[in-house]
């Protein structure tokens, strides 16, 4: 079957397509994917059962058998006879050429769709959301739901673009050389925007060089189509990776650049703000953002916004109004203390921004809750390390909590931290607890209580350090 007839079918399908056999509510087209953990091959039957429209699956499968029609019966044809199971060479390839597809047959006002593409290190996801509320203004905008930003996520955001789409964007992730080129040939974005470039996925890129060179595939798909980035120029590391491409058009931002200044916080108003001083009459960015490292993040919606014609009062109240969610520097007080709640994900990088922006936080008590860093192969634990290096350095800091293997290994490992037995040590005049996942750290702090204390609570995603913040 050609993508141009496969097209057609998921036009029948009112757009509706689904890859998990568990959330069939009728009428989708369903694309049985193949995991290092599942076959949706094998529920691709049971997915036409429970109202799929048709399934899309491997050639090689048992469930193209009934395509064949050894086995074939009334489950599996539609009302003109026809086999509801379609076979194919790769699943997920064809999923993404119809996604591609999509988005290339797309057209508003008689245009091709605009798409924005984001990548980065970090806050990726935040950056999204903050332009996807500044655009939200003037514009139906189909953003990347959640942090579905990978070779699946993606084309599943671009197959949700439906007639009232006016603007696209796209979050594309990475953690290995190659993914963004692959994602950037699926999502054919008009405008690229690196967040960032940091150390994270080491284990996939190889190096921080490797990191930057992933990263900018987006940069090299753009140039290639002439078309132009969103630049921080105040980021060396960004600006470096323009330099290499001196074709690329850009469309530069930034604090300094725009004349903003991150305003102190305290404990009264935690939150982050920001003062414009070069946009004529000074203007105020009151966000409900935690930490002085997202102000890049909101000065990148700023800019998206003003190139689309968003007047600049407009994006900052967009902005002003935008509540993170899902662990991403969310402020939450409880009946005891007051969270910092970024337990979504971390890496080195991000790590080091948090504990700073901590150190900044005026407050009579402060502790850390921090899970391990993942995928850091050969430098994990000279990283961890480091982090406790900065831990030490963080003003006010009275107790801490680490949790993981490779917090282990560091502190074993770094200078001036002193054992006391039973996951016990202590950094100067600060005492660290060690525990071996973060539901034993949630047991001894029911057990132990912290009273009044402000709290920074990070990891990466799968040290679930979210799990401590209902006992804090």
């Amino acid at each position: 079957m050609s993508i141009a007839e496969l097209y057609k079918i998921y036009l029948d399908c009112g757009g509706r397509v689904t890859t998990d056999s568990r959330a069939i509510a009728g009428g989708e087209l369903f694309f049985a994917l193949k995991g290092e953990n599942f076959d949706g091959n094998e529920y691709a039957v049971k997915a036409l059962e429970a109202g799929a429209a048709y399934a899309v699956v491997d050639r090689t499968s048992s469930a193209a058998c009934f395509k064949a029609g050894s086995v074939e019966d009334a489950r599996t044809r539609d009302n003109e006879g026809r086999s509801r199971i379609i076979p194919v060479d790769d699943t997920l390839k064809t999923l993404q050429e119809l996604a591609r597809w999509h988005r290339s047959m797309t057209f508003v006002d008689g245009k091709p769709l605009t798409v924005i593409g984001l990548t980065g290190t970090n806050g990726k996801t935040t950056t999204k959301e903050l332009i996807k509320a500044v655009l939200s203004v003037k514009y139906n905008v189909t953003a990347t739901e959640g942090n579905l930003n990978n070779s699946i996520g993606v084309p599943l955001t671009l197959l949700k673009i439906n007639s009232w789409t006016q603007i696209a964007v796209v979050e594309m992730g990475a953690s290995h050389p190659g993914d963004i080129k692959e994602l950037v040939s699926v999502a054919l974005p008009n405008y690229g925007l690196i967040t960032n470039v940091g150390k994270a996925h080491l284990l996939g890129f190889g190096s921080f060089e490797g990191v930057k060179q992933t990263k900018g595939e987006l940069y090299d798909y753009i140039q290639r189509t002439a078309d132009r980035v969103f630049l921080n120029v105040d980021n060396p590391h960004l600006c470096g990776m323009a330099a290499q491409r001196p074709d690329l058009l850009k469309i530069p931002y930034g604090l300094e650049y725009q004349g903003a200044v991150v305003l102190p916080s305290s404990e009264d108003n935690p939150y982050l703000r920001i003062a414009l001083k070069d946009s004529g009459p000074e203007h105020i960015i009151n966000t409900r953002l935690i930490g002085a490292y997202n102000a890049d993040n909101v000065m990148a919606a700023i800019a998206v916004g003003m190139e689309f014609g968003i007047g600049l009062e407009d994006a900052i109240d967009a902005v002003s109004r935008y509540v993170p969610s899902n662990n991403r520097s969310q402020m939450v007080v409880t009946s005891s203390n007051s969270l910092i709640v970024d337990a979504y994900n971390a890496n080195p990088t991000s790590m080091e921004a948090a504990l700073r922006n901590f150190s900044s936080v005026k407050a009579s008590k402060k502790s850390v809750m921090l899970g391990n860093m993942l995928e850091l192969g050969e430098d994990s634990v000279c990283e961890h390390i480091r982090i406790i290096e900065i831990l030490t350095e963080v003003d006010g800091l009275e107790y801490s909590v680490l949790v993981g293997d490779e917090f282990r290994k560091a502190l074993e490992a770094t200078d001036g931290v002193v054992g006391r037995g039973d996951g016990v040590y202590s950094a100067g005049d600060m005492e660290i607890r060690w525990f071996p996942d973060s539901s034993s750290a949630a047991e001894h702090l029911k057990k132990t209580p912290l009273e009044g204390f402000s709290i920074l609570v990070k990891g990466s995603r799968g040290s679930r350090m979210e799990t401590v913040v209902p006992v804090l």
